[in-house]
């Protein structure tokens, strides 16, 4: 099954979206001053803190969560690429790890992403991300299948799991006016069905001493419990890939990316329960570009309908400032209604003398050695 939108349709879609009446789509002006809201993190979420054990040298890592499911944390080992994938439980206790890294045809180049069936234990490891394939692995290395991407020429710049039998996969080939994406089943990778979205002829960058610097790399896929959003920064857009493979924009910004000075553009949402957590790159022309590119966070309330910049606090941690990113969400597979911060354990400790800390938090961090792994904010919204 193969479904164009066509731009037209789409720019339509913005026009009347904008309008953001009860029952349309939110809009974010970025020229509005919108007023600062602090919330604690607790007040709107579950708040738990995860230390991933390091009293077993097999575990002892040097990576971040790729992936949680609902009983397993998944981190690949970064420490010279080793490709070590490592799976502990929700407790931070280990579970199980493999390596698997190597050219053989059972083999893995780099744990370049993955994902986890937690019912079927398939683990889903992409190795690269232009024409290549998916391995397919239990939780303790033992090798199952090849999964083949449906083109040779895919640029592969996203994937997560859209339900129990099927993935989502983003092709984000270059050279052309419009994005593909196709929904292959787990079991074989046949196509389930196929769509594409326009995109402007706009590139998301500048030009700095001779040279074009691309916006960072865009979150276009980030997994939401009702299937999975989907941004379309080109045409300042999130759409809602719901699990009837429908699709409907949930988010809007105006100006258009091509008429702002400096140019701005959207990087997807968070959509949780009630708020929704924008993250918006401000591309600032070559003479003033600072290596980085600034952005700018926002937060809808979707009872009230409010926008706001959001300054999210947590009440063991006195003096530390939180932003909801879909740039980091979208490195953790799996999440469907939450997030997760990573709290450098040397900061902690400067944070334990400065007596900056309270509760768990602080009961954690004094038990801990300073060789000892970082701790995980693991936040769940309500």
């Amino acid at each position: 099954m193969k479904t164009f939108f066509s731009l037209l349709l789409l720019i339509a879609l913005f026009a009347f979206s904008c309008q953001q009446p009860n029952g349309t789509v939110p809009c974010i002006d970025v020229t509005k001053n919108y007023p600062v809201k602090e919330l604690f993190l607790t007040d709107i979420a579950d708040v738990t803190y995860l230390q991933i054990t390091s009293e077993n040298d097999d575990y002892l890592y040097s990576g971040t969560i790729r992936a949680i499911t609902k009983n397993t944390v998944i981190i690949t080992n970064s420490i010279r690429l080793s490709g070590d994938i490592l799976f502990f439980s929700k407790e931070g206790e280990p579970k199980s790890r493999f390596n698997r890294m190597g050219n053989g045809p059972q083999e893995y180049r780099n744990a370049h992403r993955v994902v986890y069936d937690e019912d079927a234990d398939d683990l889903f490891v992409v190795s690269s991300s232009i024409g290549s394939s998916v391995k397919v692995y239990s939780s303790t290395g033992v090798y199952k299948r090849e999964i083949a991407f449906p083109d040779s020429t895919i640029f592969l710049n996203g994937i997560v799991s859209f339900d129990d039998q099927s993935l989502l996969c983003h092709d984000e080939s270059r050279g052309r006016d419009f994005e593909s994406f196709y929904l292959i089943s787990k079991a074989d990778g046949a196509v389930l069905e196929y769509f594409e979205l326009p995109i402007a002829p706009i590139f998301l960058g500048i030009t700095w001493n001779g040279t074009n610097v691309p916006s960072m790399f865009l979150r276009r896929l980030i997994k939401n419990k009702e299937g999975v959003l989907i941004c379309n920064p080109e045409n300042d857009t999130v759409f809602l890939y719901a699990k009837d493979r429908s699709l409907t924009p949930i988010l809007t910004k105006i100006p258009r990316v091509a008429s702002t000075n400096p140019m701005t553009h959207i990087n997807n949402c968070i959509d949780v329960e009630n708020f929704q957590f924008t993250e918006i790159y401000i591309l600032l022309p070559g003479d003033d570009y600072p290596g980085n590119f600034p952005v700018k966070y926002y937060m809808l309330d979707k009872k009230t309908g409010e926008i706001a910049l959001p300054k999210l606090l947590l009440p063991d941690y006195y003096g530390k400032e939180f932003s909801i990113s879909p740039m980091i969400a979208g490195l953790v597979n799996g999440l469907e209604n939450g997030v997760v911060f990573e709290l450098d354990l040397v900061e902690l400790k400067e944070a334990l003398v400065e007596n900056r800390l309270n509760g768990k938090l602080k009961e954690l961090v004094g038990k801990l050695k300073e060789d000892d792994n970082n701790i995980y904010v693991m936040v769940q919204f309500k």
